[in-house]
């Protein structure tokens, strides 16, 4: 059976993609560029004929008029280049959502979707990518901009001294471009050199307790100090290719100088002015050797990293899964209680369990609040419930069903860190679907709001302007974005929800309109409470401290359990206004 996602396009041809998606908008970028390399047009000319023809003629207002002429391209150029800056960012972002469309559709095609960690390490990349693809685009098209700009300037000028300034500039420019291939592999290695290091580091920090428990320091540091050695190796291989951008600069950049100044008397002979022997210098030390350094610099160092963030997003893949091995099919339990039967997990092979031999059961329809000190296991117990965590020994259950053996349609899990994607309020708002007893499709704005109205999101939607508003979740408050994955959760069919903090940026008053709404809502609730006020308004309450639990009601817990006790004397509710 061929799977339902479409194929992935090669990494390159995303970068390609994100170019030529909108040609519009590539020639407004190639105008504003156009006047933002006016001035690498104008100077010499102007230089020259403020000379030649004005102070040299002791005319200065003649000067002064074409070094005004001067001063405003500048002028036009600086406007132009706010807009250069605007248009690369509207070409990088796109460039960005197509690259992490490419991870995310390679982590599903794969079947790979629990593996957290490499999502994660992926998305970091995609973010490199495309801060290095905006300074590629960037440099690129600036150098290529003021390099004509220049060239169609010194033809105008002084066509001979195309001669002089056209060949080593050239010659400059390849010697870099055929450096290129091996600043990448060195560029490559130093960064594979410096992520094992990394790792590595992270590594032993995680474990020196264990370390120094099992007398293990010097075998560790011995492993670290060759991690250290090879990435300070990489580091010097890398300088020395290097060198070849110092070598380009000086035969493309300042060369084409000497050969002008020495040039100069046969200049003169052909005709030439001083004025224009001073423009053509100012040609090549303003415009085209700034324009090779910022191209060695850009390239050398964004172009380079561009291609090794790409590279390591493709080598990252997991390898196809083989077709004769589908992923086991998801199930629908027929009823919604929890249960944990001796469950543990740890973070590790040589970690201590966060949760350690937990026997809980959570009834149909219960509401059960989940409290704690920091680090005390509540969000590892939520993902465990609802799938997204397997436990090492041990079983949880859903109805009878493994729980991450759940059809998704069963449980719904909104983290502290709520999700909002780009798209309008009603995509977000219905993307996990909506509760529809009868099957149909009719009503869907009435659902909308009472869902919008039980939560407490009525105000939030007027102030973003209805369900069709385009949302950008960078503009959006934390508390914005837990809102809308509130209403989002709500309107599921999930008979099975479970909030680990996600009312955490919310005032207590709009956290407990919220959490009254999902108890109302019916179905199994459980809380992983931010606040005191959370367990109170719970059926049962459920301690965690370390690997030991309790569970209980709120007065129950406060005779018992001399923490929640602790917990409870350090809780001060909001004065009732």
């Amino acid at each position: 059976m061929k799977s339902p996602l479409r194929p992935r396009r090669p990494v390159g041809a995303v970068f390609w993609r994100a170019l030529w998606r909108e040609p519009r908008r590539l020639a407004a970028l190639g105008f504003w560029s156009v006047l933002e390399a006016a001035p690498a047009f104008l100077i010499g000319y102007a230089i020259a004929r403020a000379i030649e023809d004005g102070f040299a003629r002791a005319e200065p207002v003649t000067g002064l008029a074409w070094l005004a002429a001067l001063g405003a391209a500048w002028l036009v150029g600086a406007v132009a280049a706010r807009q250069v800056v605007l248009g690369v960012a509207a070409v990088a972002e796109p460039f960005r959502d197509d690259l992490l469309t490419h991870v995310v559709e390679g982590t599903l095609n794969r079947g790979t979707s629990r593996d957290s960690a490499a999502v994660a390490r992926a998305t970091l990349q995609v973010e490199l990518a495309r801060d290095a693809f905006a300074a590629v685009v960037t440099t690129v098209r600036g150098f290529a901009f003021t390099v004509a700009g220049v060239v169609l300037g010194l033809a105008t000028l002084a066509p001979q001294a195309l001669a002089l300034v056209l060949p080593p500039f050239a010659a400059g420019l390849g010697l870099f471009l055929a450096s290129l291939p091996a600043l990448a592999r060195r560029q490559r290695a130093f960064l594979l050199a410096d992520e094992r290091l990394a790792d590595e580091m992270t590594a032993t920090a995680g474990g020196l307790r264990d370390i120094e428990a099992c007398g293990l320091r010097e075998p560790v540091a011995e492993r670290l100090d060759r991690q250290v050695r090879a990435q300070a190796a990489a580091a010097r291989a890398l300088a020395r290719v290097t060198a070849a951008r110092t070598a380009a600069l000086a035969v493309g950049g300042w060369l084409p100088v000497v050969l002008v100044l020495a040039g100069t008397p046969r200049l003169l002979d052909g005709g030439l002015g001083p004025g224009v022997i001073a423009g053509t210098l100012a040609y090549v030390t303003q415009s085209l050797a700034p324009a090779l350094g910022g191209l060695v610099q850009g390239l050398g160092v964004s172009g380079i990293r561009l291609a090794a963030t790409l590279g390591r997003i493709a080598a990252s893949a997991p390898p196809a899964a083989p077709p004769a091995a589908p992923p086991p099919p998801r199930i629908r339990p027929s009823a919604c209680d929890v249960r944990l039967s001796a469950v543990t997990f740890a973070y590790g092979p040589h970690s201590a369990p966060v949760v350690d031999r937990l026997d809980l059961t959570i009834p149909e329809g219960d509401h059960l609040a989940v409290v704690g000190p920091s680090g005390a296991g509540k969000s590892t117990l939520a993902a465990l419930i609802s799938g997204m965590l397997r436990p090492g020994a041990g079983e949880a259950l859903v109805g009878g069903v493994p729980a991450d053996r759940l059809d998704p349609a069963v449980r719904v899990l909104i983290p502290q860190e709520a999700y909002v994607f780009r798209g309008t309020l009603m995509e977000n708002l219905t993307a996990l679907g909506t509760q529809d007893p009868q099957g149909t499709c009719t009503d869907l704005a009435g659902r909308l709001d009472g869902a919008v109205t039980a939560v407490g999101a009525r105000e939030l939607v007027d102030e973003l302007g209805g369900y069709g508003a385009r949302l950008d979740p960078a503009a959006l408050s934390a508390g914005q974005r837990q809102l809308i994955a509130l209403v989002r959760a709500y309107l599921t069919p999930a008979p099975l929800v479970i909030l680990d903090e996600a009312t955490c940026h919310l005032d207590p008053a709009a956290e407990a309109h919220a959490e009254s709404a999902f108890a109302r809502r019916g179905g199994t609730l459980v809380v992983v409470a931010h606040r005191l006020t959370s367990a109170l308004r719970a059926r049962r309450i459920l301690l965690m401290d370390g690997t030991r639990v309790t569970i209980g009601t709120h007065d129950e817990l406060i005779r018992t359990s001399p923490l929640y006790a602790d917990l409870a004397g350090h809780w001060h509710p909001e004065p009732v206004s």
